[in-house]
């Protein structure tokens, strides 16, 4: 299979209110998104808001296929304070009442804090039991809510960034019901892209995707970095993967100009899903 939906992250937009964007990526010929929770963007706290964006998306016939909860530095699931952990609990689960509200499929979430300070072991041993603790009361809300929750590989330089840990994760959560939503960029920083591929498959419901050229999280088109995306690809159908992508874009200051990398992108994807399944010459 290489007919795999391709979606937007309204990320592109993080600094715009998503009302203002939705009108510009349906005349792209994006009918699908992965929205983004930054507040300017879209303020998750608010119910009623939220419900309004659906009902825009609706009329303009765009789906919301999953929504990504929100991640910071105060967003700290792994916590060595209760109070902390709880705070950082109660946000992802209004997130999850967003993305429920929003009819997705499914609520993308980082297994860990945004911060690179590595802890000493017996430290980050009982960080990695607090983030299971936190994950298994939110995959279970998102149950109850109709929504699975995919856990996002996080850039190699932060804590619980690693390839081990994110297996560790699923293998220690008590549902096996959650997915992974596969990140080319991250993966191409901890040089385990086709590794990644592999270790996850089973797990990898839907692929966030963009390039990199292996020094920082540019989050280019594909085919503008580094990434050797043919055999990537070829990589995808090997292990029969049927999720959908999403092109996550860096923002320009040109609304014009992002939707035009983004459009570039997915021409780039098709073009290489065209040539793999065309006959080869005998």
């Amino acid at each position: 299979m290489t007919n795999w939906p391709i979606g937007l992250s309204t990320g592109c937009f993080y600094q715009k209110n998503i009302l203002e964007c939705l009108d510009p990526i349906r005349a792209a010929g994006f009918s699908m998104v992965e929205v983004c929770s930054f507040p300017a963007h879209l303020d998750y706290h608010d119910l009623e808001a939220v419900r309004h964006v659906r009902i825009r998306m609706q009329d303009l016939g765009i789906e919301a296929y999953s929504f990504h909860a929100p991640f910071a530095d105060a967003i700290d699931i792994s916590a060595l304070e209760a109070v902390r952990r709880e705070e950082a609990l109660s946000e992802i689960l209004r997130a999850a009442e967003a993305a429920a509200a929003l009819h997705v499929h499914y609520l993308v979430i980082h297994p860990g804090p945004e911060n690179a300070h590595i802890p000493p072991e017996r430290e980050r041993l009982q960080r990695m039991e607090n983030v299971i603790g936190v994950l298994n009361r939110v995959v279970r809300h998102c149950a109850q809510l109709g929504i699975v929750c995919l856990l996002e590989n996080k850039l190699p330089h932060l804590l619980f960034g690693k390839t081990n840990d994110i297996l560790w994760i699923f293998n220690a959560l008590d549902s096996a019901d959650v997915g992974a939503c596969l990140d080319t960029g991250h993966a191409l920083l901890s040089d385990d892209l086709h590794n990644l591929v592999r270790k996850l498959n089973g797990h990898i419901r839907m692929i966030h995707v963009h390039d990199n050229w292996r020094q920082s999280d540019d989050h280019l088109p594909p085919g503008d970095g580094a990434i050797e995306w043919k055999p990537l690809l070829q990589e995808w159908i090997d292990v029969r993967f049927h999720g959908s992508l999403i092109l996550e874009i860096a923002s320009t200051p040109s609304v014009e100009q992002t939707l035009a990398n983004a459009v570039r992108g997915r021409a780039f994807l098709r073009k290489i899903s065209r040539e793999l399944i065309m006959p080869r010459p005998l």
